[in-house]
């Protein structure tokens, strides 16, 4: 099906407000429950695309779009009897009353998960789970996970966005009645700001960098999956270190802040790998300048070695705290400022650290390797899209080289098919457990918090893949590569489109992978909303978005071509011209003036869209070639 951001965000802001408001109140939770992270997901869905895509903006009433306030109508409806709704409705209309709608939202958000110190919770709760699918004591569902820090740093950086434009809009109210709300903004976004610091410093109390001895099980597992050319090992341990250097020695000198213990990076003999774990590092250093915060300096129970997963959602995160609009906003205070430059650093450290790992050597890659195997032994579908993802985060930020954009389509080809998400699944066949139940990834280090050690389940496959083959599309600056990509991306949303939920409460929203997949079997909790999956599917769109915003592709010999015929065109109507008297009134010279028209639209295009130029140019060529017939025509009547 045809990918269309807008219009697709859109019925999902309707569906959820069927389904999450109802008689003036809003609903929180979903198949999960409420926790830190589903409920951040859940205002994500909102905030996220109104804060990325301009015409989605729900923070300039006066500007917003009528299908847009039509999708949020019901949110301009307010809890009967609330004086703040009445008197903002009558006094600015519906679309100001979806912005304060939004702001209290944040503040029940705010309020439910900051403790009664003032400290932001993070607990992942019910998101977490054992393998036995026993439950959970409470000491076990305050476990912090990297993936609330970086969701509420996301929320957070969407929040403040959002918060900062509409304030503008509020103090420009002229009554009385305005003010209270301005107060109400200005606490909440003290609060937003107290949260974001609070989630970066769990980011870099998380981040790890493991270095390990090549004759381990470990390093064998790695020099393994690296060694496609299967050399020795002794010339692989060098070629990687060779490979690796710049990163161990940036990682060296610029890595200080909540160091990770025990490293030995100083040894170039030693294999190292770096991300983030699933949580704060055991034995993480404590930042001494932020005790006003618990988490500056808890102690961590993290296993101290990257986990993909958990890595990939901490480089989404961090990629928001210095995107374009962050820094136009200027969101970000100066404890801020130096936690986020700490924070990119590592961004930048691990990208190239994966990037480089998974194009290691001069054949194949190990990424074209496909199950991925991880430093621990566990191999999955899964672990290669993860890799994959890093691979394509890396080339966004710099030059793609469109043999590295060529092989990932071929990559990414086949971890749909071996997905089953562009080839039908056979009877028992197992590659369905990528989607549901989903790819279990032990927490270890957990047990010390109930003797139990618990597990985060992952079943965003096909949304990976959607978002980073969308990614891939718009960096691609080949014809046929971004056709296959963009038809792939089609075939991944015909798929995500048929696990849609359809009928009851939660109509329209996601995750119902039993429409997909026949022997999947209906559970009574899928007739509730995944937060988490939608949130995903908000994600992919709201890149769609991005990918189509960008210029299309100008391939030189269209752009030569767009030249020829301009060139041709402008000869044509000099010639042409020549035959006009300085006072000729006639159709004619109306005729050559708008050919010239025509001509100067076509050559400021030539750059940007050569196959528009081009068209342009051939009707030009079209027009002067009728007035030239006619001319010839005049001349035989004589």
């Amino acid at each position: 099906m045809r990918i269309q951001p807008r219009q697709q965000i859109l019925g999902i802001w309707q569906s959820m407000i069927s389904a999450c408001y109802r008689d003036g109140v809003w609903l929180w939770g979903g198949r999960a429950g409420s926790n830190s992270i589903s409920d951040a997901e859940q205002l994500l869905c909102l905030l996220y695309p109104a804060t990325e895509i301009p015409t989605l903006a729900l923070d300039r009433p006066d500007d917003m779009a009528d299908d847009v306030l039509a999708a949020l109508r019901a949110l301009a409806s307010g809890p009967p009897g609330d004086p703040d709704f009445e008197w903002l409705l009558e006094r600015s209309g519906p679309a100001a009353v979806v912005g304060e709608a939004l702001v209290g939202l944040l503040e029940t958000y705010i309020e439910t998960y900051t403790d009664i110190g003032g400290d932001p919770i993070f607990a992942a709760g019910s998101y977490l789970r054992t393998s036995d699918e026993s439950g959970l004591e409470e000491q076990q569902l305050a476990v912090e996970v990297v993936d609330s820090y970086s969701m509420s740093l996301t929320l957070s950086i969407a929040s403040l966005g959002f918060l900062r434009v509409f304030l503008g809009f509020v103090r420009a109210q002229a009554y009385p009645e305005a003010n209270q709300l301005n107060e109400r903004i200005n606490v909440l976004t003290g609060k937003i700001s107290h949260r974001l610091t609070a989630a970066m410093i769990g980011l870099l109390r998380s981040f790890v960098v493991n270095t390990i001895a090549p004759g381990s099980t470990v390093g064998q597992t790695i020099i393994g999956m690296l060694n496609q050319a299967e050399l020795p090992t002794g010339m692989m341990i060098e070629n990687i270190n060779r490979a690796l250097e710049p990163v161990r020695t940036q990682l060296r000198s610029d890595v200080t802040l909540a160091q990770t213990p025990g490293t030995k990076l100083w040894r170039d003999d030693m294999l190292f790998e770096c991300g983030w774990s699933w949580g704060v590092v055991q034995k993480a250093g404590a930042l001494d300048d932020y005790q006003s915060f618990r988490i500056a300096g808890q102690e961590g129970i993290g296993d101290p070695r990257p986990y993909l997963y958990f890595t990939i959602i901490a480089l989404d995160g961090i990629n928001d705290l210095t995107s374009q609009r962050t820094r136009k906003l200027d969101l970000l205070d100066d404890t801020q400022r130096k936690l986020a430059e700490s924070l990119q650093i590592r961004w930048y450290l691990t990208q190239q650290y994966w990037s480089t790992v998974a194009r290691f050597g001069p054949g194949r890659w190990p990424l074209e390797d496909i199950p991925w195997r991880t430093s621990d032994g566990e191999e999955s579908d899964y672990f290669s899209a993860m890799v994959s993802a890093v691979l394509i985060q890396d080339l966004v930020g710099r030059t793609a080289n469109e043999d590295d954009l060529s092989r990932a389509v071929t990559i990414f080809d086949e971890l749909c098919r071996r997905g089953r998400i562009t080839r039908r699944a056979t009877r028992d066949d197992p590659a369905v457990a990528l989607h549901s139940p989903g790819v279990p990834l032990s927490l270890v280090g957990t047990e010390k918090a109930g003797g139990v050690l618990l597990q985060w389940v992952v079943a965003d496959y096909a949304a990976v893949l959607l978002k980073r083959v969308l990614q891939a599309a718009r960096l691609s600056g080949d014809v046929t590569a971004r056709d296959r990509l963009l038809e792939l991306a089609k075939s991944i949303m015909d798929h995500l489109h048929r696990r849609k939920m359809s009928g009851g409460t939660s109509d329209g929203l996601w995750d119902y992978p039993a429409r997909a997949f026949e022997r999947i079997e209906a559970r009574e909790e899928d007739a509730l909303v995944s937060w988490y999956m939608t949130e995903r599917m908000i994600e992919c769109l709201v890149t769609a978005d991005r990918t189509y915003r960008s210029l299309p592709l100008r391939p030189p010999t269209m752009v030569n071509r767009a030249v020829e015929l301009l060139n041709e065109a402008e000869h044509l109507l000099n010639q042409e011209w020549l035959g006009v008297i300085l006072d000729d009134t006639s159709g004619k010279r109306q005729a050559l003036e708008d050919v010239e028209q025509q001509l100067d639209r076509a050559r400021t295009l030539v750059d940007e869209k050569p196959g528009t130029a081009v068209s342009i140019a051939t009707m030009a060529l079209i027009r002067l070639e009728e007035l030239a017939y006619a001319r010839l025509d005049a001349t035989r009547s004589f």
